[in-house]
Parts: structure tokens; sequence; C-alpha cells
């Protein structure tokens, strides 16, 4: 029991919240009442929920010695030594291997979308993360391919499912300020040490990040509302009541940023999201609103 919980700890379930994204191509083509669209949106949750599994196992095999410096980290199952690097490649290999074949038996497309996804995130652990601005780049197309994944999974029960252009945007967006959020955080947190632990945090100085937050944060919510007047849009749901879940999203928005500039509740947003009532709340009403908006119309 003790090297399976290990090995659990390593692949960071609590980290698949993030995968949830794969659940928006569902949604908003209104396939929340087909059971068919239902299981294939979770069938692509579970295959990148794989893949991000793997990735993590890759990302500790290579941060190993770092880890073991880091405060918090050095108590990770590997870091640790409580799980061998063998096991761990074995482990990373087969969720790998295992996901890719899923994705590829469902469609071909989504098989390509997480191969792009698996192989973005492994460049990112090897060579991205160490380069500044695009190792928050690189984050932030990872969930815009999450996110294309999530209308991809859907095709072989609906082939006219429309990928959104604005659900990129959005995502691209959001994912952005989330990484520049936790970049922040953690340059905090590690203060002066920073650099040792993340070679990329020695570029970003607190002005920096604060401006470049600021500009990220008014681009995801004018994306956002644009998205919600656009004709296309209002053509494609019957309806512009869309524009009423602008608040929810500039409230979660502001209180992230609440949450960064008074602490370190930016280091970990997946953590954020489950643990502040506040931001918690006005996702899951943004959702509730969502889901009123585009069935009721």
């Amino acid at each position: 029991m003790g090297t399976l919980g290990s090995l659990l700890r390593t692949l960071r379930p609590d980290q698949w919240i993030k995968n949830l994204v794969l659940f928006a191509g569902l949604i908003f083509a209104g396939g929340l009442t087909d059971p068919e669209l239902i299981g294939l949106a979770i069938s692509g949750f579970i295959v990148f929920c794989m893949l991000s599994g793997a990735v993590y196992v890759i990302n500790d095999m290579v941060d190993l010695e770092s880890d073991r410096k880091h405060p918090e980290k050095r108590i990770r199952p590997l870091a640790s030594g409580e799980l061998s690097m063998a096991l761990a490649a074995t482990v990373a290999v087969g969720a790998a291997a295992g996901g890719l074949a899923w994705a590829y038996s469902i469609h071909m497309t989504f098989g390509h979308v997480s191969l792009g996804y698996l192989l973005l995130n492994v460049l990112y652990s090897l060579i991205l993360r160490r380069m500044v601005i695009l190792d928050v780049m690189s984050i932030a197309i990872g969930f815009v391919l999450r996110a294309a994944a999530s209308v991809e999974v859907l095709r072989v029960a609906a082939p006219d499912t429309e990928l959104s252009p604005w659900l990129l945007i959005c995502t691209f967006f959001l994912a952005l300020f989330l990484g520049l959020g936790k970049r922040r955080a953690e340059s905090i947190s590690l203060g002066g040490d920073a650099g040792g632990h993340r070679a990329a945090l020695d570029h970003y100085p607190i002005v920096f990040v604060d401006g470049l937050i600021g500009i990220v944060t008014a681009s995801t919510v004018i994306s956002y509302s644009i998205y919600t007047i656009w004709p296309g849009t209002v053509q494609k749901i019957g309806s512009a009541d869309l524009v009423y879940t602008i608040p929810f999203v500039v409230y979660g928005l502001f209180r992230y940023l609440f949450l960064v500039l008074a602490g370190d509740g930016g280091a970990k947003p997946s953590k954020a999201l489950t643990s502040d009532t506040h931001l918690a709340i006005a996702v899951v009403l943004w959702v509730g609103v969502v889901i009123c908006v585009l069935y009721s119309s």
C-alpha cells in the first residue's frame, strides 16, 4: 500500500482538476442531455488524466535534485526516496502509452491533439520551463490543447461539432493569467533562492510580472465579453444572455488576484479553486448560469 500510495501521489490526482476543461466542448455544444456525448467527454477526461499524470512523473524525475532542496517538494515520493526511478519511469511510460492508445481509439484527430499535448509538456519539462515568458505560454497552450480536445473527442458521435476560436482565445488568456499569478507567488514564497528551484524565476521581477498580469487580466475580460455578444455566439445559442455571466468571470478573476497579491494563494491555482470558498462559489455560479442560458434558449 505504501508503494501504491507513493505512485498515486506522484501522479498528482489533486491536479487533475485542470482536465475538467475536457467538458467545455460538451457543455457549449449542448450535449449534457446526450448520454453518448457525456460518455465521450468522460473518456477524454480520463485520457488527459493519464497523460498529465505521466507528465507529472516525468517532471519529478527531471527535477529530482532541485526538489530535494525545495522546502515543500522535498517530501515528494521520488525526492524523498520513497519511490524508485525505475518504477516511476515504468509508470510514466505505461500511463502515456495507455492514454495515447485510448485517445486514438476514440478518434484520430483527438489522438493527434492528445499526442501534441504530451509532447508539449515533455518539452516543457526538459527545456521550455527554463525559458522566461515561453514557460508560461507553454502552460497556456497546454490548456488550449485541452479545450481543443474537448471538442475533438465528441466528433465520433457529433462530426458537425465546431471548434470555436473564442473558446481557444479565452482559454489561452485565462491560463496565462493563472500561470503568471503562480509565477508571482512562487517568486515571493521562495525569495532570493527562487532561481535555484526554477531557473526562469530569476527573470521574473515582481514589477514585470505585475505588469503582465494587468495586461492579461484585461485581455481575459475583454475577450470573454466579446465572445458573449459575438454574432456567431448569439446565433448559435439563440440568445445574447451569456452576457449575464460576465460579472461572475470578473469577480473570479479579481478574487484570484486578491489571493495572489494578499498572500501566496496563487502558488497552486487548483488548490485555490477548491480551498477558497468565494472563488469556488463564483465558478459554480458561472457554470450554473452558462448551463441555464445554453439549455433554456
